[in-house]
């Protein structure tokens, strides 16, 4: 407990330090100042029901009847629009050739609030099979997860191995971990009594969990900040970062807190073996250190592995460009991987 504590404290003097670094730099010109951060939410809308009633938001860019759909799941404390970037980057790159297709996980977002024993990966994981099911009944697909949407893919993959044979072509997996997560991650770094204790208040008595919200937010807010980036980036993105994740329940941050602790899916990467595979992390990631991203590559005989020198857990908004990049060579390959495949196992 004492060693997470120090881990969470010594992050908030990295974020503080930051901070103070870039306040007394010149200011350089801000290249998202004028861009408009709420595409995703004014694409085509839809609502998909989960197994348990929970209603999952849904928004797609792209024709019904692309030749392949790349599904899109977010990380923890997050939503759907952390992919703002590969949403008007890639739609412009891959034109009326792919859908994109975007939805907040349970309690984050847009998207109803779970009962706290539905806030698992392995529901995540059933979720993701419910989008897939309803939004791209027929035609490949690829999916891309970023941190604990990536969990939800690996997930997925041991529970629904027919539809990795049967219709999934790619898996893009951004910022993630098969295990490792409580011992290494940013489980250890919010160590601390006060989340435990507002966790057990989230569990037994609904009634205190309005005393102790404070608390748990002051405590891990600043953490996640300071994980976000590690080089300089543009204020604007900066700011819809942190309003993002501010804009996450913190009962939801801290039930899906345990959910990371107990995520272990080393077993699950076999089913993924044969699939066209990108793997990509920031090297100075504090929430999900870059020896996840080798150990989860070297499994994956057909991954690529994408070192971003310098970048913080939210390496998609910090390196777009090169994160596009990688992901329009990964849709390349699957697309390859289709035209090799026997037809009867697409669709």
């Amino acid at each position: 407990m004492i060693g997470g504590t120090a881990s969470a404290v010594a992050l908030v003097g990295v974020g503080a330090a930051r901070a103070v670094q870039r306040s007394v730099r010149p200011k350089k010109p801000d290249n998202f100042a004028d861009e408009n951060f709420a595409l995703i939410d004014e694409d085509r809308a839809r609502v998909v029901r989960a197994d348990d009633g929970v209603e999952l938001a849904v928004r797609e860019s792209g024709p019904e009847d692309a030749p392949l759909t790349v599904i899109f799941s977010h990380g923890f404390s997050n939503r759907m629009t952390s992919f703002h970037l590969q949403r008007r980057m890639l739609a412009d790159r891959w034109g009326d050739n792919v859908r994109l297709v975007f939805h907040d996980l349970r309690g984050h977002g847009l998207s109803g609030m779970p009962a706290d024993d539905h806030a698992t990966i392995d529901q995540l994981a059933a979720d993701l099979e419910t989008v897939v099911r309803v939004v791209a009944p027929t035609g490949p697909v690829v999916l891309v997860g970023h941190s604990m949407g990536g969990m939800s893919i690996l997930a997925a993959a041991r529970q629904f191995p027919e539809l990795f044979a049967a219709k999934v072509v790619g898996v893009g997996l951004l910022s993630t971990a098969a295990e490792g997560i409580a011992r290494r991650g940013i489980a250890r770094n919010l160590a601390h009594p006060a989340v435990d204790g507002f966790r057990l208040a989230v569990r037994t008595s609904p009634a205190l969990v309005q005393f102790g919200r404070a608390t748990a937010r002051n405590l891990i807010w600043p953490i996640l900040h300071a994980a976000s980036f590690r080089t300089d980036v543009s204020p604007s993105i900066a700011k819809f970062t942190y309003a993002m994740i501010d804009g996450t329940s913190v009962v939801t941050v801290v039930q899906f807190l345990r959910a990371l602790e107990l995520h272990d899916e080393t077993e699950s990467v076999a089913v993924l073996a044969d699939l066209p595979a990108l793997v990509l992390a920031g090297d100075a990631d504090p929430v999900i250190p870059f020896s996840s991203a080798t150990g989860l590559a070297a499994a994956l005989p057909n991954a690529e592995l994408v070192q971003v020198h310098h970048a913080g857990h939210m390496v998609h908004l910090e390196f777009p460009e090169l994160v596009n990049d990688a992901l329009d060579r990964l849709v390349d390959r699957a697309t390859e991987f289709v035209r090799h495949r026997n037809p009867s196992h697409v669709g």
